[in-house]
């Protein structure tokens, strides 16, 4: 899977946000506020291209000083979250 183009990750008032930017996502109408982790997670997605949640729960384990269930857990739990309101293809 990847990101869907036209969604962004920025920093708003000191929170991370994913927004949309462009005709493609003109429909969202929404911010997402994201964690430390969500958003280290949407960068990383972002410099992977194509993802998949075991590449992500993989780099998340190098990354933080978590175990390799709890990273697969965690990042499939996000990445639902991600398809629910359509920011992932």
């Amino acid at each position: 899977m990847k990101l869907k183009s036209g969604f962004v990750l920025r920093d708003v008032c000191g929170e991370k946000v994913i927004m949309g930017e462009g005709i493609g996502a003109l429909d969202f109408g929404r911010l997402l506020c994201l964690n430390e982790t969500a958003a280290w997670l949407w960068s990383k997605a972002s410099e992977m291209g194509d993802f998949t949640v075991d590449a992500l729960a993989l780099a998340l384990c190098e990354e933080y000083d978590v175990t390799p269930d709890r990273a697969k857990a965690d990042v499939a739990s996000i990445v639902a979250e991600w398809q629910k309101v359509n920011v992932v293809e």
